[in-house]
């Protein structure tokens, strides 16, 4: 799909698997770059449906979607990773037919998926949820479970996992 491997893709019997990496937005540049590697996705995905309907997209999409992934939503309003056209375009891409696996068992604040190494972050939990596991609508009856594995510290993110039945 793209040249800087931020997408992969391996496919199974019913099901393909992706990792994504969408780009951050660290500045104005970047951030027009990632802008336009979303639509880019966006009309990937949109493609690859019509050929391959059972799709989970795992990945670090680089959003917090909603104020309850991001320990401080006042303050990062502003903030590459939570500004409103971001949140919008994931919101958007999941209304297309995809389930936020995490969200679909765990309701609960304070769950997140990565901190930043600045301010003892992580052990405060200071976080964001700016990775996730989006299952296709259709997949929704065989996912068994979804969860955060915080104790896992191998970088500033954590693993996330889904189960599929």
């Amino acid at each position: 799909m793209d040249f800087e491997g931020r997408n992969l893709r391996a496919d199974f019997d019913d099901i393909s698997v992706m990792s994504l990496y969408l780009p951050s937005g660290t500045n104005l540049d970047r951030l027009d770059h990632k802008f336009k590697y979303m639509d880019d996705f966006q009309n990937y995905i949109n493609a690859l449906k019509n050929e391959i309907p059972n799709l989970i997209i795992c990945g670090d999409y680089n959003i917090c979607h909603e104020e309850i992934d991001i320990h401080d939503p006042i303050r990062n309003r502003t903030v590459s990773g939570f500004l409103p056209e971001e949140r919008a375009w994931l919101n958007n891409f999941m209304k297309s037919g995809f389930i936020d696996s995490f969200r679909h068992f765990n309701k609960e604040p304070h769950n997140y998926s990565w901190w930043s190494y600045r301010a003892g972050a992580r052990g405060n939990n200071k976080g964001w949820r700016i990775d996730y596991n989006l299952v296709s609508e259709n997949l929704r009856d065989r996912m068994s479970r979804a969860v955060i594995l915080p104790e896992a510290k191998h970088s500033d993110h954590c693993p996330i996992l889904v189960e599929i039945d």
